[in-house]
């Protein structure tokens, strides 16, 4: 998509902001004992009374409204009867869709006190995803977002999931670009255009390199080398006085 009116951004803005509400409310109420079905609910309700529709279920009949993936699971997570714990390190994943437009947002927590590389971990989840962010431009090389964030995973000895990518969207829940890599890729020679609606979405890791299928169901992708891994993403859109982040809660 190419965003060239005012209400054509309005309209990515407002999904956009619900999409961020949604996990904000999800994680406010997240608490040791909860299932990830009841935290999905959560995520359903908030959705449907905004008159959203869940993004994954509309468009691949994905089990639940929202992704959550808990621990050694990386992406994909179905929502259901596993009972979150104290200590338990949960990524929250939201897209959706209203009024002919779509967005995506993500963000990983840590649920109560967690070990000290964990917290790290979080926190440089983070940063990687606002430095990719922060390359975003009219005229500069999409990859210059996976050279951003792959220096600053080489810096401070953490590893990048190769086979999930961030990937344009707008009219559609994925559409082009697709795959922009958020780790360094020396063929990737396309250039951002000015009104480009993609997301940003490095997964961090302390040691995964992929994300494969496990036995656990069709869905759920799980790191390889198995290694806790956080994932965080906006959707925006390029402009050339840099990015608009249209997934922010206010």
């Amino acid at each position: 998509m190419i965003v060239d009116s005012e209400d054509e951004l309005e309209g990515l803005r407002h999904i956009g902001r619900i999409c961020a509400r949604t996990i904000q409310v999800m994680a406010e109420k997240m608490e040791p004992g909860m299932t990830t079905g009841e935290l999905d609910a959560v995520g359903r309700q908030y959705l449907e009374s905004c008159g959203a529709v869940s993004a994954p279920e509309l468009c691949y009949e994905f089990p639940g409204a929202t992704c959550i993936s808990v621990n050694e699971e990386v992406a994909h997570g179905i929502p259901g009867d596993r009972v979150i714990a104290a200590g338990d390190l949960v990524n929250i994943d939201v897209s959706a869709f209203k009024d002919g437009y779509f967005s995506d947002t993500g963000a990983s927590f840590g649920v109560g006190a967690m070990p000290a590389r964990t917290e790290r971990l979080l926190r440089d989840g983070k940063r990687a995803m606002w430095l990719g962010i922060n390359q975003v431009k009219t005229g500069n090389r999409l990859g210059a977002i996976g050279d951003a964030i792959g220096k600053f995973a080489r810096k401070h000895r953490y590893t990048l999931i190769q086979n999930l990518a961030s990937h344009g969207i707008g009219r559609s829940l994925h559409e082009e670009p697709g795959e922009i890599a958020t780790w360094p890729d020396k063929h990737e020679k396309r250039i951002m255009q000015e009104g480009q609606v993609f997301t940003v979405e490095p997964f961090l890791s302390l040691g995964a390199i992929f994300a494969e299928d496990g036995d656990k169901d069709n869905w759920t992708l799980f790191g390889e080398p198995g290694a806790l891994t956080v994932q965080f993403e906006h959707t925006l859109v390029v402009t050339r006085n840099g990015p608009v982040v249209l997934t922010l809660p206010d």
